[in-house]
């Protein structure tokens, strides 16, 4: 498996918008989330290793962070022509064996994954109550393999001090998976 960092988008940044379909061709907007007091906005797919290996700690970790009214989105931009595996019918089977309850979303054009620098899967960002980047990176320091236990502390943290309105720790450190499945002709210019 390839290994990928994110890109680490420069904090402050504001919010993307998007226009996206869920698996069942439901829209969901960026603005959806407007009067939440942040958004957790997640870069994941079906078939990667480092997805696989936190997906049930992210099941549980989205569910407390969405009761506690923290607006949360999956988005999976993958070519699924050439990963079917990432098709939308999968990402039902996933979504729920997961205890997925937020939007996961299907960016086929892949500009929204253009637009938040995204790099990998998984690839996290944190925006405070005005959108504004506090926090990209990982979810915890765990990968597949070196026996690291899956806790989701960072991701977790990072909310918790944007919900505080404080600066989120630093050192933030990015994520790493497996790199974005670029259409052809669709890398973006610093994919490398």
């Amino acid at each position: 498996m390839a290994r990928v960092e994110s890109t680490m988008l420069p904090l402050g940044t504001l919010a993307p918008d998007f226009d996206l379909p869920d698996a069942f061709g439901v829209r969901h907007q960026r603005s959806d989330s407007d009067g939440a007091p942040a958004l957790v906005v997640m870069f994941i797919c079906n078939h990667c290793p480092f997805v696989k290996h936190l997906g049930r700690e992210l099941g549980l970790i989205t569910q407390s962070l969405m009761a506690r009214g923290v607006a949360v989105i999956g988005i999976n931009a993958n070519d699924i022509d050439a990963y079917p595996d990432d098709g939308p019918e999968h990402m039902v089977t996933t979504a729920h064996g997961y205890g997925w309850d937020f939007p996961y979303l299907l960016d086929g054009d892949q500009s929204v994954a253009h637009a938040y620098r995204a790099a990998c899967t998984p690839d996290f960002f944190v925006f405070g109550a005005e959108r504004r980047l506090t926090y990209r990176g990982q979810f915890d320091d765990s990968r597949p393999g070196n026996d690291v236990p899956v806790t989701g502390k960072d991701l977790r943290n990072a909310v918790k001090a944007t919900l505080a309105g404080t600066d989120v720790a630093e050192p933030q450190h990015p994520s790493m998976g497996c790199n974005i499945k670029w259409r052809p002709g669709n890398e973006p210019e610093w994919f490398s």
